[in-house]
């Protein structure tokens, strides 16, 4: 039986430069792909909808799920640097200049998509997961076709029945789909936030969509939460001077109902 042997050798100062070369230059984002999409139209899903959301742990703001439906054709491209291309993936690993040309591009390419929300009010009210059901509920009762099944983002459905739910992790980085929900849920929100911003300057919502800054944090600390900002979440226990407001969901009551506990 022939052994196999692994030889060892000592890194030269040349190759030793190329890994580092290669250890510094930028990966550039994973294209998303059909391949979760063609494995639904195997199992007889003709028209499938990607969802994803954004905002889930901002402690300002709505809730955003988009839902996307595409013909499984080639999605939309974008010049990069020095001629590279620049695909649709994950909105947080594009650049805000790509996520904003995308979000432009989609909505023409796309067969349909729809948005869905959910208030800060909604979500002191009911929890985040129902929050997320709700908000992924009206924007796939939009779309103008009824999808045949939905892939989720992540690995919890929080969907549910009626609808046919296929859960990937990553799947914003896996699924065109999934990645074109995911940026037109950001770019949507981010608008959002920063129309609030002009009225609440001091928190620097345009900057950091409601998300804990530095500038957001210091800015509570002084001022106390806005009618935007979220009531039930633990930050307002770390802010003596407005404890008083944070409001507590009653796990013995009915689903929804509040104390100021």
């Amino acid at each position: 039986m022939r052994k196999r042997t692994t030889q060892a050798t000592q890194a030269t100062p040349a190759t030793a430069a190329t890994r580092a070369t290669r250890k510094e230059a930028p990966a550039e984002p994973r294209a998303a792909g059909y391949l979760i999409e063609q494995e639904l139209r195997a199992g007889g899903a003709r028209v499938i909808a990607g969802v994803d959301e954004v905002g889930r742990g901002a402690w300002a703001g709505p809730v955003v799920v988009c839902a996307a439906v595409t013909d499984l054709g080639p999605p939309p491209e974008l010049p990069g640097r020095g001629g590279t291309t620049v695909r649709l993936t994950d909105s947080k690993l594009l650049a805000r200049t790509h996520r904003e040309a995308f979000a432009e591009a989609l909505p023409g390419w796309l067969t349909c998509h729809a948005i869905g929300a959910s208030s800060a009010e909604e979500i002191d009210e009911v929890g985040m997961t129902e929050a997320l059901r709700r908000a992924a509920s009206r924007a796939l009762s939009a779309l103008p076709v009824r999808p045949d099944a939905v892939i989720l983002d992540g690995k919890h459905d929080f969907l549910r029945a009626p609808w046919r739910v296929r859960c990937e992790v990553k799947a914003d980085l896996r699924s065109v789909s999934v990645a074109a929900a995911s940026v037109l849920a950001k770019v949507h929100r981010d608008r959002l936030m920063a129309e609030l911003s002009p009225g609440h300057p001091a928190y620097d919502f345009a900057g950091n969509a409601g998300y804990p800054s530095p500038v957001h944090q210091a800015a509570l600390a002084e001022h106390g939460p806005t009618p935007h900002h979220r009531l039930s979440w633990s930050y307002l226990d770390d802010l003596p001077k407005w404890r008083h407001l944070r409001r507590h969901r009653d796990p013995l009551a009915a689903s929804g109902q509040l104390t100021l506990l």
